[in-house]
């Protein structure tokens, strides 16, 4: 067997993973917990690094070297590469105590399993609501009025102070409208019956069904808690069927909606985006309490000397060096961030208006083509990341859902959908509850063409058991 050496030229194409490359995919990975732990280990181990005690306007402060001659390598693209994957730059190794500061991982340990109260959540709401400032004194006052039930009990007290702070009644009705809108449903309500109405109003019935049960709420709650339907049923003159339906809607109501917040053991999220609503537009900002301001250190960078090859020199070298990777990439971060959310936002805003059934289908190929990205680096961007909405605190990625057509050629989504079917079921008679058939038929009647066996997944999906276990005898 003869074998013949050959000399061959081939031309191809690779992505070269420079260092500062695979810190910016690392970092844009992080959520926020992990961020801060980072932050924190790169203040301890690199001197070129320092804290901006006085934080100016602008997020991120990176003091250039003036004399450097950054190479090629050294520079963040504006996008992430479209075929890195996160294997290729990261051990998957956790972050421990070691390397980060005993103040973060005391705050840690203490919020890991603890949520903030309900003050906290309803202050947080306030902030997003452009109030005046007399609107946002008054609303501070009714917030700082809500016991741990969620209710503002002694509204006579409440309604007395204000107007001796110089607040007009209608005023302070207005602001306290907008505060009954918060998160718990039913919140700041001033009795037993105005938080129950609160909700109702939330769930969007048929107008014969809110009526009822509202009429319920406000004459009748002591004969709802007897259970004497009858008696209702003839002082409303109804029938003792729609009656049933009525009272059951109230039954799983929230009596006592600031319950949710006390002694509560869950995971500690904070968002990193913000969503509000102003001059009628829905603007996204970045949570500026996400990590703190950063630059480089201009003291330690005139030491350098670049003659100097000691070894103190080489380490202050690589220390800068260093910093400017991590100081570039979390600024590649956080535009990539903002980005993605403000585009999910523009694709999601009659979600914004008007809730879960206005939810268009959205995949991540939509935002990465709007954005002339990868569909990774918006994976990346929308995975443990959170943004807080007038509507609650959701998952960048719950903005995604697949689609289903519907008759007039276009599209719904699945969230959009499970809205449906969750509003049929909430509305239907207590004794003749809705098959899966029959929610597909009352679907497909709306335009939106959906099979028995995809109602069965959704339903299944938001925990609403089969017909024949909903039914009940009046």
């Amino acid at each position: 067997m003869n074998m013949k050496a050959s000399l061959a030229l081939r031309m191809g194409q690779s992505l070269t993973m420079t260092p500062a490359l695979q810190q910016a995919i690392r970092m844009l990975q992080l959520s926020s917990m992990d961020l801060q732990q980072e932050i924190s280990q790169v203040l301890e181990s690199n001197l070129m690094i320092e804290q901006i005690e006085d934080p100016p306007a602008d997020n991120l402060d990176a003091e250039a070297d003036p004399d450097s001659n950054d190479s090629a390598e050294d520079t963040i693209p504006d996008e992430l590469p479209v075929d890195a994957e996160w294997d290729d730059v990261y051990d998957g190794a956790t972050h421990t105590k070691s390397g980060v500061s005993d103040e973060l991982y005391e705050f840690q340990q203490a919020n890991l399993h603890t949520a903030p109260t309900l003050i906290e959540h309803l202050s947080w709401q306030a902030g997003l609501q452009g109030y005046t400032p007399a609107q946002g004194e008054i609303a501070a006052h009714l917030i700082d009025s809500v016991d741990e039930r969620g209710y503002i009990d002694d509204w006579p007290s409440v309604a007395a102070r204000l107007k001796e702070l110089g607040h007009k009644p209608d005023a302070v009705e207005t602001v306290l409208a907008t505060v009954q809108q918060f998160d718990p449903t039913g919140v700041a309500a001033r009795d037993l019956s105005e938080c129950l109405r609160l909700q109702l109003d939330s769930l969007g019935l048929e107008a014969p069904q809110h009526q009822l049960a509202a009429q319920i709420c406000e004459r009748h709650l002591e004969n709802l808690g007897r259970n004497d339907l009858r008696t209702i049923a003839r002082a409303l003159r109804a029938q003792l069927d729609d009656v049933q339906a009525a009272a059951d809607i109230i039954r799983h109501l929230q009596p006592s909606p600031g319950t949710p917040f006390v002694n509560v053991d869950r995971d500690y999220i904070t968002p990193e985006v913000f969503v509000s609503k102003r001059n009628g537009r829905w603007t996204v900002a970045l949570n500026p309490d996400i990590a703190p301001r950063l630059r480089i250190n201009s003291t330690y960078t005139k030491l350098i000397k670049r003659a100097d090859n000691s070894p103190d020199q080489r380490q202050m070298k690589e220390h800068l060096q260093e910093a400017r990777y991590f100081l570039n990439s979390l600024k590649s971060r956080n535009d990539t961030l903002l980005r993605v959310a403000q585009c999910i936002i523009e694709q999601q805003r009659a979600f914004m208006d008007y809730g879960e059934e206005a939810m268009k289908p959205l995949v991540l190929r939509d935002i990465a083509d709007r954005l002339n990205v990868h569909e990774s680096t918006v994976s990346r961007a929308t995975s443990a990341k959170y943004m807080h909405t007038p509507r609650g605190v959701f998952e960048l990625k719950y903005f995604f859902s697949s689609h289903v057509g519907t008759a007039q050629g276009g599209q719904c989504s699945a969230t959009a959908i499970q809205a449906m079917i969750k509003r049929l079921v909430t509305a239907e008679p207590a004794n003749k509850p809705l098959s899966d058939s029959k929610l597909a038929k009352l679907l497909n009647e709306d335009g939106i063409h959906v099979a028995r066996r995809t109602v069965a997944k959704y339903r299944e999906a938001l925990d609403i058991p089969p017909s024949h276990e909903r039914k009940k005898m009046a």
